[in-house]
């Protein structure tokens, strides 16, 4: 239940990304964006009290979910354009 955050925060990264154009800018903005969502997660969740070795379980969680949330939105949006 807790990881839910991460995700959902991936996602959000992944569709901020999206708008930007640039491959290196993009990636900067992906990367800057799951550490500071890795880091909020897991002080929302309260595991940053615990340790703070989650960090390194909720920025990857981030990152990931923000690639496949760009890749998915490529997919389907590259489908809708070819199939008119």
């Amino acid at each position: 239940m807790h990881e839910i955050f991460p995700v959902v925060a991936g996602v959000l990264v992944g569709f901020i990304a999206m708008r930007v154009a640039s491959m290196k800018v993009r990636a900067v903005v992906i990367a800057v964006l799951s550490v500071l969502f890795g880091v909020a997660a897991s002080a929302v969740s309260g595991e940053l009290a615990i340790t703070w070795e989650f960090i390194l379980v909720d920025i990857p969680l981030v990152a990931i979910s923000a690639l496949a949330t760009i890749f998915v939105a490529h997919r389907v949006f590259s489908y809708g354009v070819a199939h008119r």
